[in-house]
């Protein structure tokens, strides 16, 4: 079997691989994950998300990322599906995506001038082959103070009704965002470099 890895630009492309499929509708992770395997469809799963904070922002955002996972796999378990779930979350409080604009404003009131944790929740599942995987990367990011008018500047710029926090860092970031630790890709939206290693597990053959 022939597997062809472009590992310098770190692309993974496996012949004979199962597909892959993204259950997620979210086009900033479809863009991340061209950016590690070109070879993917996207079927969004139809579940609702789960809140509840009596969970914290790891599980509550893994437990999310199976369920989407797992409702696409039951219809396609010829395939590996990946499932992600993003959550903001800062002194014990989650931030998802809010409602309206002024409750955009009011996320971004609370976290500035303070560092947060942007959190995903990542799960692959392979029916057929009986594999799964569930993990959380973390990046911590830390806000400049922003005044009420810089606010209202920045979300006239986005839409952040979608967005975990109310905010997307890839979009006009440098206005709001001091610095980040961790990786940038997962608060776009998917931890790529922990992704990789975990879909080569799932799409690469083993080798004895």
């Amino acid at each position: 079997m022939q597997v062809s890895r472009r590992i310098q630009s770190g692309l993974i492309e496996p012949m004979n691989a199962p597909p892959l499929i993204l259950a997620s509708a979210s086009p900033r992770r479809s863009q991340l994950l061209h950016d590690i395997t070109p070879r993917f469809e996207v079927i969004p799963s139809k579940v609702e998300e789960i809140h509840n904070e009596q969970f914290t922002a790891a599980e509550l955002s893994q437990m999310n990322a199976y369920r989407k996972a797992r409702s696409v796999s039951k219809r396609f378990p010829d395939a590996v599906i990946l499932g992600v779930d993003t959550l903001v979350t800062m002194g014990g409080r989650i931030f998802g995506k809010p409602l309206t604009h002024g409750e955009a404003a009011s996320f971004l009131m609370q976290l500035q001038g303070n560092t947060h944790e942007v959190v995903s929740g990542v799960c692959l599942i392979f029916l057929r082959g009986h594999k799964q995987l569930i993990f959380a990367e973390r990046t911590f990011v830390t806000f400049k103070k922003l005044s009420e008018r810089e606010i209202k500047n920045y979300l006239s710029l986005i839409n952040p009704l979608d967005k975990a926090g109310g905010y997307a860092i890839q979009e006009h970031g440098h206005q709001i965002v001091a610095q980040t630790r961790g990786s940038y890709s997962n608060v776009v939206g998917l931890p790529l470099e922990k992704l990789k290693t975990a879909l080569e597990g799932f799409l690469l053959p083993q080798t004895s």
